[in-house]
């Protein structure tokens, strides 16, 4: 096992543990014991009787101490907020999102999504999909397209909507809420590492990681920060 994480019995928990590490995957993968998943018990683990991380990570995206997305593999997990400019400055290869479209690097559809997302400054899966045209017999693509926004930083999950029964009680899968960076801390804040190159954040990262996973090998990692 590369690490062995405290068991999260709370929200605040998850919140600092993602503080203390900076870089955490939802799921379990490749670098042993190093997800929310790993450290997780059971009964916390989509458990009918206690809350766990599935009800936790729309609250503590809502903390501001992190941002919350697709950002490990395609798959879910968080990055702190001490972390997010440098974060952000590598997956976008220093690039912001206007500079990248203006490049010729971004697929229209991409776009489309990306700037009705700014416009709403936070908007649902279901009204986002409605509003491009993303149904049944309309275009193609919408989980590729909001997955790439997300593994480049430039969109990210802020909460979770649910459906309530007639108690208001919340059930069901929450359905994302989407929004940038950008709305949630400024862009001074998520461009305050924009003075150094991608590679310069890459390393610092690393670095970082390399501490707290000191046998994990380092290709892991450099994977890890690649997505």
């Amino acid at each position: 096992m590369d690490i062995r994480l405290p068991l999260l019995r709370s929200e605040k928990d998850l919140t600092e543990l993602v503080r203390e590490l900076g870089f955490l995957p939802f799921f379990q993968n490749e670098i042993s014991g190093f997800s929310i998943e790993d450290c997780t018990p059971p009964d916390r683990w989509f458990s009918p009787d206690n809350d766990g991380p599935w009800e936790w990570k729309g609250p503590v995206a809502q903390t501001k101490t992190c941002i919350y997305g697709k950002l490990f593999g395609k798959k879910a997990g968080f990055v702190s907020r001490e972390w997010m400019p440098r974060f952000c400055n590598y997956r976008r290869d220093g690039y912001d999102f206007e500079a990248r479209w203006e490049d010729q690097l971004v697929p229209y559809q991409d776009k489309r999504v990306y700037d009705r997302i700014c416009e709403r400054t936070a908007i649902e899966t279901g009204f986002l999909k409605s509003d491009l045209n993303f149904r049944k017999g309309g275009n193609k693509g919408f989980d590729t397209i909001i997955t790439r926004l997300q593994m480049q930083t430039y969109v990210i999950i802020g909460d979770f909507v649910y459906h309530r029964d007639k108690h208001f009680r919340p059930y069901g899968w929450g359905v994302s809420l989407y929004t940038t960076p950008e709305a949630v801390f400024g862009c001074d804040e998520v461009n305050a590492a924009c003075d150094e190159a991608p590679e310069e954040s890459r390393d610092a990262m690393l670095a970082h990681l390399k501490r707290i996973l000191p046998r994990t090998e380092e290709k892991k990692l450099l994977r890890l920060l690649r997505g």
